[in-house]
């Protein structure tokens, strides 16, 4: 399954290694991943493979919103067919 995780928040050193090392704790793969920086406003937009995860998307979404509380900015997840749906014209 590929899930897309989108951060957002006030740019601060650690935002991508904090993210990136908790999918590698749980064997997501980063397929692609963009960032930038904003007047000060970090953005990150992953595109993961959970196919190899030890965790279900609704467990991975958890631990990632509370990861995002812990250091400051708000982490969502969702279903790349999701994603998608909601991106079409």
């Amino acid at each position: 399954m590929k899930a897309v995780v989108t951060v957002i928040g006030k740019d601060k050193p650690g935002i991508i290694a904090s993210v990136s090392g908790l999918l590698a704790e749980h064997s997501v793969n980063i397929e692609d991943i963009s960032q930038t920086i904003m007047s000060g406003n970090f953005t990150m937009l992953m595109y993961a493979d959970l196919k190899n995860s030890d965790l279900s998307l609704a467990a991975l979404a958890d631990l990632l919103n509370d990861l995002g509380k812990r250091i400051g900015v708000s982490i969502h997840v969702q279903h790349e067919d999701i994603f998608n749906a909601m991106h079409k014209i």
